[in-house]
């Protein structure tokens, strides 16, 4: 059965279940879900249904109950965690790794996150606070600081022993070798580790030469070392060098998918921190801003159409043309600032080689008004009926795909440079110049060759 299709069949359960009492039974289903399709049907529940059903699994299975907050969005899990007190709340999250606790208890209140670290055991509110006083998305922030780490002392056999002998490992795929001083040296493969004879000592099969993320390495540069090597996981060191954490795949996964999220976001001018389920009030909030920059970038595009009002009195026929050049503009910068953004997203486009970006977009460009422009002029010559309204179509649709290929380009690489997200060049940066050079170009072209067109 498809992964969609049976959580559907998982959420038609829980309603019917939870509509006639059988709580029971009730249980029984949900102890056998992924956290993670927990989550999806808390998701789609109805705030009291949500309620009454996180409460039920809370008091029976409260490791489970928690991995499915942690999968949740903050909007959603709030409020099912600010009802309970502190002391209830930090027995709850020792129930889940240091990270997943410490992303969770981030989005509760200050009053009450302060109070659950105060309530939970030293040991476990040390390591939370450690990765809450890490800025927000670096290495240092989503690390697991539980990471199993051997001696560069122990042999192959003993290695093996303290591996057995060790609980709620991390990730055992890599085994991380450290000095005396908890300094990173090396990594050794789980297999490799197996294949050896046990007198073989660690510092004759480690790898010297390892792949590692600093605490305050941007989360995003992370996950591209780990897709660019093909890393399971990736340690994480302090400046002295000394193995702090460990970042698995899974974490990057959320990093990539966070990353991208927010990247989508910004280039639609809307909050990364809003969600589907984001309230009305909240989502007119964050949106009415952007929407106001919007509106002042029209006002100036459509001053610029004032200019030439004595031209479009003259030839009517421009005022419906004139979208075309304009419209198709934006669209032709929306692909080049998407090309664009992935590739500074993934380290591919750097200031070196942005002039061969630059002009391959600018042909790109060139290629695309030159073509399309001959097709729209042989439209607008046979609706006008004047080969000359065609050609300034033609000539315009040319020089304004010209610009939003070089703007697109150009304006993501210069935000890059400035420490500012390139992603937030796209909505009102690049659609305000190719409408404004699109009249401009269209419009003027019309002024200059009026002669030729009534």
């Amino acid at each position: 059965m498809p992964p969609h299709r049976r959580i559907d069949v998982v959420f038609d359960s829980v309603k019917r279940l939870q509509r006639i009492g059988a709580t029971a039974n009730l249980l029984n289903l949900l102890q056998k879900q992924h956290p993670a399709d927990l989550a999806e049907v808390f998701s789609e529940l109805p705030a009291r249904e949500r309620r009454s059903l996180f409460d039920t699994l809370l008091e029976r299975n409260s490791r489970l109950a928690m991995q499915a907050i942690s999968e949740l969005e903050p909007e959603v899990r709030v409020p099912l965690l600010v009802e309970y007190p502190a002391d209830e709340l930090a027995r709850f999250f020792q129930e889940v790794p240091s990270d997943d606790a410490a992303a969770v208890i981030d989005d509760l209140p200050d009053t009450l996150s302060a109070s659950v670290l105060e309530v939970m055991r030293r040991k476990e509110s040390d390591e939370v606070q450690h990765l809450l006083d890490h800025p927000d998305q670096t290495a240092g922030r989503i690390m697991n600081p539980d990471v199993f780490a051997l001696s560069e002392d122990l042999t192959a056999g003993e290695a093996i022993a303290a591996l057995q002998q060790s609980r709620d490992v991390e990730m055992v795929f890599y085994l991380y070798v450290v000095d005396e001083r908890r300094h990173l040296v090396g990594v050794i493969s789980l297999r490799r580790l197996l294949l050896v004879s046990p007198e073989t000592s660690l510092k004759r099969i480690m790898t010297a030469d390892l792949t590692t993320a600093r605490v305050t390495t941007d989360q995003e540069e992370v996950a591209q070392l780990v897709a660019s090597y093909n890393l399971l996981a990736i340690p994480v060191v302090d400046d002295e060098n000394k193995l702090v954490g460990v970042i698995t795949v899974d974490d990057v996964i959320d990093v990539i998918k966070d990353e991208a999220t927010e990247d989508i976001y910004r280039m639609a001018g809307v909050s990364s921190d809003e969600h589907i389920f984001t309230s009305a009030r909240e989502s007119l909030r964050k949106r009415l801003p952007w929407l106001g920059v919007n509106l002042v970038t029209a006002i100036l595009a459509a001053l610029v159409v004032r200019l030439f009002q004595s031209t479009i009195d003259q030839v009517v026929a421009l005022a419906a043309f004139m979208t075309i050049v304009a419209s198709m503009g934006g669209n032709a910068a929306t692909q080049t600032l998407t090309v664009i953004v992935r590739g500074i997203a993934l380290g591919e486009l750097t200031w070196s080689n942005s002039r061969k970006a630059l002009v391959k977009e600018a042909m790109v460009g060139i290629g695309n008004g030159t073509i399309l422009g001959f097709v729209g002029a042989c439209f607008a010559w046979w609706v006008v009926g004047n080969p000359y309204f065609g050609g300034i179509l033609a000539l315009a649709m040319v020089i304004n795909l010209l610009i939003a290929a070089v703007a697109a380009t150009l304006i993501p690489i210069a935000l890059r440079a400035l420490r500012i997200d390139p992603a937030l060049a796209s909505s009102v940066f690049i659609t305000t110049l190719t409408d404004v050079f699109g009249f401009f170009a269209f419009l003027g072209l019309a002024t200059l060759f009026i002669e030729y067109l009534v």
